[in-house]
């Protein structure tokens, strides 16, 4: 034994705790019984204090100095690994244990009465949840920066996407905000301008064939539903662990079009877990390369594939079979200008790809704020229909549909709606790469084979885990890092070419 297999062992019986804790929480938001949110919580808080004891034992110091010394000997994936492993550390021992159970239980607390806060449209109640989770969050924030060199809101950042600085997502978000919203009235302006308007689907669409249909895509991407499960929640996710992923969508039996493209999204998140490398399942290599690339990897699937002409040419005649339809309205040419459409809207998960990114750039401005301190949550709703009108020229008319629609606050998660938008960005960089390695693609697409795309993705990233840095890993997937420029472009060819 050396110090090294000492760490993996530890980290092994980690993880496989924390994905128990996974799947509880997947069971939380489909299964669970309405009155057994107090057993789940304690549950949780177990797990989660076990776990970051394992993780902070004095020992871990002490391996960790050993292990250094036997780098030399250890290969590419064991002394990537080991750089995780001290990344994981660090976070983990720069929070006291009360404080991780204290905030486990409030973000518990909080998601849960949301739920029924958002439905009944009702802020003012949730006001001390939320109070409590941003309370904790910011104590946590403020311990892991004293003992990493960083802000608190980068500490929180971190967490998300290793590495990761606000000064720089900074420069990237003013540029997008710079260039959306005239892009935006460009693209509406020539859309206003066709001769005629796409025809709207209507229509009734029960919950089960909307399902069978979502299927149908899962499997020929090539999800496997002997390791994994779609299932209904108040929010869309993918949870569960690699080898037993879960995934979660909503139905709207009036739009069928809004649970498909969920199920797409997640769709796109589970193929990255499912083709994690097997070999270090339960290791921090073993992870998916930070929360960017799985963004990029939902938003590959949902807006570089599935809104594509090429893949509805494919999709429209299985959607007419599924919902025994026939007629111009079902048509891939109409359904391709039906899913363009562009047109600010107040909801993150239903906006289209053009104004989803302004979303985002909301969201990270005013979590900042509140991280800081400079915004009060009671103002939130205020600060929220401002921002909105500012970059999108719409208001909520509800708090249910402004500043309470999203789960990541009410759950402690700050720092993580970044990611969404730098991920729609490494997407657009990854599909137009991929693209390059293969001309016939598109034609493949067209009649549903998505092979070579899925087999690309798999090798390039999926099969790297966290081998490499993000930064990395784009390069050497794409031959360049992060490229604003290249998203800025397919946004212009899509809508305005």
């Amino acid at each position: 034994m050396t110090a090294y297999t000492d760490l993996e062992a530890i980290f092994r019986r980690y993880y496989a705790l924390k994905g128990a804790g996974s799947i509880l929480h997947w069971d939380n938001a489909t299964m669970m019984p309405a009155n057994a949110g107090d057993v789940r919580g304690e549950q949780l808080a177990a797990i989660a204090e076990a776990t970051h004891e394992m993780i902070t034992h004095p020992r871990l110091a002490d391996l960790f100095d050993m292990a250094d010394t036997e780098k030399a000997s250890l290969d590419e994936w064991k002394q990537s690994n080991l750089r995780e492993m001290k990344r994981l550390w660090k976070h983990e021992t720069s929070v006291p244990a009360k404080l991780v159970s204290e905030l486990t239980k409030a973000c518990h607390e909080s998601e849960l009465f949301w739920r029924k806060a958002r439905k009944d449209n009702n802020f003012a109640d949730f006001i001390p949840y939320q109070e409590k989770v941003l309370k904790l969050v910011r104590e946590s924030a403020q311990a892991k920066a004293d003992a990493m060199k960083l802000t608190p809101y980068d500490a929180l950042l971190d967490q998300y996407e290793p590495g990761a600085k606000s000064a720089e997502i900074d420069k990237i978000f003013d540029n997008l905000a710079s260039f959306l919203p005239g892009f935006i009235t460009k693209v509406m302006d020539r859309q206003s301008k066709e001769p005629t308007p796409p025809i709207e689907i209507s229509g009734f669409f029960p919950a089960n064939k909307q399902k069978a249909l979502g299927r149908k895509f899962m499997e020929r991407m090539g999800f496997d539903f002997t390791r994994g499960r779609l299932d209904e929640s108040t929010h869309p996710f993918c949870g569960g662990v690699a080898g037993d992923v879960r995934l979660t969508t909503r139905y709207n039996e009036t739009d069928f079009l809004s649970g498909f493209f969920g199920i797409m999204h997640e769709t796109g998140h589970a193929l990255y877990e499912m083709g994690l490398p097997a070999q270090w399942r339960n290791q921090p290599v073993g992870e998916a390369r930070g929360m960017a690339f799985h963004e990029s990897q939902s938003l590959l699937v949902e807006m570089q594939l599935t809104i594509s002409k090429d893949f509805l040419i494919f999709a429209a005649p299985l959607m007419r079979e599924t919902f025994d339809v026939s007629g111009p309205a079902w048509e891939a040419e109409n359904i391709y200008r039906l899913v363009t459409r562009v047109k600010p809207s107040l909801i993150r998960v239903d906006a289209d790809e053009a104004t989803y990114p302004a979303h985002v750039i909301i969201r990270y401005m005013l979590e900042k704020e509140m991280i800081s301190g400079k915004l009060a949550v009671k103002d939130l709703p205020e600060a929220w229909g401002t921002a909105m009108h500012a970059l999108l020229r719409v208001k909520p008319d509800t708090d249910a549909n402004g500043c309470m629609q999203d789960i990541h606050w009410p759950d402690g998660a700050f720092g993580y709606f970044p990611t969404y938008t730098l991920g729609a960005m490494t997407a657009a960089q990854l599909f137009a790469a991929a693209k390059k390695t293969n001309p016939e693609m598109g034609e493949q697409m067209r009649i549903g084979n998505f092979t070579h795309l899925f087999e690309w993705l798999k090798k390039n990233v999926h099969s790297q885990g966290s081998k490499l840095s993000s930064a990395e890993l784009l390069k050497q997937a794409t031959g360049q890092t992060l490229d604003v420029a290249i998203y800025k472009s397919h946004l212009e060819k899509r809508y305005l070419v």
